[in-house]
């Protein structure tokens, strides 16, 4: 097949070198491509982060390629010098580093979207009115003064703000979920977006990161915060354009004020968010604790202070948004009978083990980083929710490990895997533990006999729920799947905890499930 004169179907690359007899040499060769542009199907146009070096016009090809072969030993033997420590270290099995290096690969592999930071290539006004956050007010309207004059709670008060602004939407506009406006003089070091899976299109799905962000904040800390400060933005946006759920047919905004969004949308990301809309996810209970212990253990990860005093206001909006469903003002939440929670086909109702013990944990974190901004009013209000949460969730323990919820129905009694997320967290940080180790100690040691042996001699990794008497939980879709970023939780929990073996054990059912020469992936 012949080309048309002035057009091209392909290309063709070749190096010629002269060798002595039995002698070798290494030829490099580079391949790359320009794409300077991400669009959305919004309209909206953005420049990836490599323009930042190489420019936005589509012609760095040659420059990309030129680098790479001047420096990709170079590269090759930076990577060396970070796996080998873990290569070379003869305490772990043969699976680990198999195991941790390539399940990084949906850094790169997730659809992965990295900008440089700036706002869509075309202008603001271009691409219509943006949703309003707080910070757009600037106290023009007598509603939001009286308001905040009352002696009311700050559930009540997020509430009636809500309203002010559904009201006020038509002239207000707003940087959205633009973390980067959060920025205090720290170097703007792009925005990223990943998929929550290649069948899952939502961007940067943040009930499931809470697990998957440990691999960013150790290895590119400064792109965790960047996530981080977005969502921080998209806690102070309301915006009141209704969707249909899923589940029930009802409308419900896209958005509410204080409420942490399970992603940052999908056709328009950053200023359309929560793409998913099988439930309302305003009314989840995990997002918003999620949010705040990232948050800490980001701070405490990075010791960054300018970072925790601009995230700040959103963690005590994320926080004051949730007395809302603590409905007998114990100082505990309660779920609320559906999945309102990152199993979101696995109901739960009342006090939770999973949902209630990251509350406990995020009143503590709360504390903790009210003390960094140095509001010690907020410290002292966390850490006085923190212990009544703490003595109420104690309430759980069964003898052997944490009922799934306080329901008198056998649901109640499922062992969930996951029922020491808030403690895994909490320990995480630095943080002292929200159970007691016996009790800590106890409740794993059933998850590993039950979750984890009684499913295919603990080849698999761990079942989400089990039975007291040995079988599956098959109540629910997910009660009868085995998730790896759970059983990753579950296995550095139990190590924790001092049990070193079992932790490892669980962990390894997932190389053999997914890495291992014979595995399922």
């Amino acid at each position: 097949m012949c080309s048309r004169p002035g057009s091209s179907i392909g290309a063709a690359i070749a190096a010629s070198v002269k060798l002595a007899p039995k002698a070798t040499q290494d030829i490099s060769f580079s391949l790359a491509w320009a794409c300077p542009e991400v669009k959305f199907s919004s309209g909206k146009t953005y420049h990836r982060r490599y323009t930042k070096f190489y420019g936005t016009d589509g012609d760095a090809a040659a420059a990309l390629a030129h680098d790479a072969i001047l420096e990709h030993a170079s590269w090759e033997r930076q990577i060396e010098e970070w796996q080998d420590p873990i290569l070379q270290d003869e305490r772990f099995p043969a699976w680990y580093p198999v195991t941790l290096f390539n399940e990084l690969y949906y850094l790169n592999a997730g659809g992965t979207i990295w900008t440089d930071g700036l706002p869509p290539i075309q202008s603001l006004t271009a691409v219509g009115w943006k949703k309003f956050s707080l910070d757009m007010l600037n106290g023009e309207s007598d509603d939001f003064n009286e308001m905040v004059r009352q002696n009311n709670t700050a559930s009540d008060i997020l509430h009636r703000m809500a309203s002010v602004f559904e009201r006020m939407h038509a002239s207000i506009a707003s940087n959205s979920a633009i973390g980067t406006t959060l920025l205090q003089g720290e170097e703007n070091i792009g925005q990223f977006l990943y998929l929550e899976g290649i069948e899952y299109y939502m961007w940067n799905t943040y009930d499931v990161h809470f697990y998957a962000s440990f691999s960013l904040i150790m290895l590119f800390p400064k792109l965790q915060l960047s996530v981080q400060r977005d969502f921080a933005a998209a806690v102070m946006m309301h915006d009141p354009e209704k969707l249909r759920i899923l589940h029930d047919g009802k409308w419900a905004a896209r958005k509410v004020l204080g409420a942490v969004p399970h992603d940052l949308g999908l056709y328009d990301p950053w200023f359309k968010v929560n793409a998913y809309t099988l439930y309302n996810t305003d009314r989840w209970k995990d997002l918003n604790p999620k949010f705040v212990l990232q948050v800490y253990r980001d701070v405490v990860a990075t010791g960054d202070k300018s970072f925790a005093r601009a995230v700040w206001p959103s963690v005590y909006i994320a926080m004051a948004y949730m007395e809302q469903f603590d409905k007998d003002k114990d100082g505990m939440i309660e779920n609320e009978d559906f999945p309102d929670q990152t199993y979101d086909v696995w109901s739960m109702a009342g006090i939770s083990a999973y949902c209630g013990g990251l509350w406990v944990a995020a009143l503590q974190a709360a504390s903790a980083l009210a003390r960094e901004v140095g509001d010690k009013a907020s410290e002292k209000l966390f850490w006085d929710k923190y212990e009544k949460a703490k003595f109420v969730y104690s309430k759980l323990w069964n003898g052997s490990y944490f009922s799934y919820d306080d329901g008198d129905n056998k649901m109640s009694t499922s062992i969930q895997a996951d029922q020491l997320a808030g403690q895994w967290y909490a320990k995480a940080c630095g943080l002292f533990p929200i159970v007691d180790k016996d009790k800590a100690q106890s409740a794993l040691e059933k998850v590993y006999s039950f979750n984890v042996m009684k499913f295919k001699g603990g080849t698999r990794g761990a079942m989400n729920g089990m039975w007291p008497d040995g079988t599956v939980d098959m109540s629910a879709m997910q009660s009868r799947e085995i998730w790896p970023g759970v059983t990753y939780a579950l296995a550095a929990s139990m190590i924790q905890e001092g049990m070193v073996e079992q932790g490892f054990k669980t962990a390894e059912g997932v190389y053999h499930a997914a890495w291992s020469p014979g595995g399922l992936g």
